[in-house]
């Protein structure tokens, strides 16, 4: 927990700098509520994050998502469960444990695998049309993810500028968790 401290510090300090207002973090009920509908835990450093930095509001590019929200906009529990139930069964099925936390707009996600020991942040674009090339690997861990919003190195500073982002791999394993 000691290393989620301080990295806990640096993801609050640079959303205050990012934003003038935090939302209260979920209370534990809530957590709870939203592990039971998604049939889940959350990674932990993602609960952590929703803890101790608040519900939204903050991060890269569209900002986190609230965990559940106030059921009049999207939350990662609605997205996940609208995503879950709508392409159940097509070749565009979520994968299971995989929660969105992030909208980057035009139908794209980021999305922490919460059944990987490392909370791997995938990159969910469905623009170019073909499922078998939706899944991209974001990020290898959330720590990652959260220190490249932090120092603001990501991907998306990338595209923020006009560069390509090319860089990022294919989520293998997205077929497989789907057909769950």
């Amino acid at each position: 927990m000691d290393h989620f401290a301080t990295l806990l510090a640096r993801i609050t300090g640079r959303a205050l700098d990012d934003e003038e207002e935090l939302p209260a973090p979920p209370t534990e009920a809530a957590i709870a509520e939203a592990e039971a509908a998604i049939g889940f835990a959350l990674h932990p450093l993602l609960a952590a994050v929703y803890r101790r930095v608040g519900d939204g509001g903050f991060g890269p590019g569209e900002l986190l998502l609230p965990l559940l929200g106030d059921g009049t906009t999207e939350s990662a529990v609605s997205a996940y469960l609208t995503s879950r139930t709508e392409f159940a069964g097509t070749e565009w099925a979520w994968p299971e444990g995989v929660l969105p936390i992030l909208t980057w707009g035009c139908g794209m996600y980021a999305a922490v695998d919460c059944r990987a020991e490392a909370g791997t942040v995938l990159l969910f674009e469905p623009n170019p049309g073909d499922p078998d090339q939706a899944w991209w690997i974001d990020s290898p861990s959330l720590d990652a993810w959260w220190a490249h919003y932090v120092e603001d190195s990501g991907w998306w500073v990338a595209a923020e500028e006009g560069e390509d982002y090319d860089q990022l791999v294919p989520w293998p394993d997205a077929k497989a968790r789907a057909a769950r």
